[in-house]
């Protein structure tokens, strides 16, 4: 649950600009539609070392 005081801040737009940067690093969205539909756990570990492959690839690119 976010908690804003809205006695600190001197306006609501000020309130809600602050509440709407807290939700979004809290990521409860990101968290809903990763729960929307079921990944298998070998599914998601295979996307996870794709990345990482990714990754190091477009590292190696930028060394050398």
């Amino acid at each position: 649950m976010l908690i804003i005081d809205v006695k600190e801040s001197p306006s609501i737009d000020r309130a809600l600009k602050k509440y709407k940067r807290k939700f979004e690093r809290s990521g409860t969205l990101k968290e809903l539609r990763r729960r929307k539909h079921f990944t298998k756990p070998s599914v998601s570990r295979r996307a996870e070392i794709l990345k990482a492959k990714y990754k190091e690839e477009v590292l190696r690119k930028m060394e050398g």
